[in-house]
């Protein structure tokens, strides 16, 4: 990511001191804080508007999925784009995976694996980074990997329906 150095370095620490997990794994900062989309947007790669399940239809989610904050939810969110359940995050070739994490018995966040098996992320309003496991975001703020998700590569259903 091209930028200011000094700037990227405070940056990092903020990342590190709500991500504390981070600091002791293989992360990158891959694009400035945006508020034009979410994390869950990301992994559904829309980078054109906010998703969550908020009940008064303020953010986008997928026509006839229930807009509520559970886990089945998210299923059935990414499901309209093709994903199924699946065992493990481990890379499989010819496979696209998503990680939904929860705390507290909600979804918190979503992270999306890249063909190189490392992970991509939005962190909430703030910046995209590349990270090589999912532990480095387990912990207080999104909690524990609750779900994997796979599909073909390739075989996108559609942006959401």
């Amino acid at each position: 990511m091209v930028g200011n150095e000094a700037w990227l370095s405070q940056v990092r620490q903020w990342i590190e001191r709500d991500y504390p997990n981070l600091a002791s794994t293989n992360y990158h900062i891959t694009s400035a804080d945006t508020i034009d989309y979410n994390c869950v947007a990301w992994a559904a790669e829309d980078t054109q508007r906010w998703w969550w399940p908020d009940p008064m239809k303020e953010s986008y989610w997928p026509v006839n999925v229930p807009r509520v904050e559970t886990l089945l939810a998210f299923i059935k969110a990414f499901e309209t784009l093709g994903y199924v359940i699946c065992e493990t995050p481990d890379l499989e070739e010819n496979y696209q995976k998503i990680a939904i994490y929860m705390l507290n018995g909600q979804p918190t966040h979503v992270a999306r694996q890249l063909l190189n098996g490392k992970w991509t992320s939005k962190l909430g309003q703030d910046e995209d980074i590349e990270h090589d496991t999912l532990e480095g975001l387990t912990g207080e703020r999104y909690g524990q990997v609750a779900q994997v998700m796979k599909r073909k590569v390739g075989s996108r259903v559609g942006k959401g329906r």
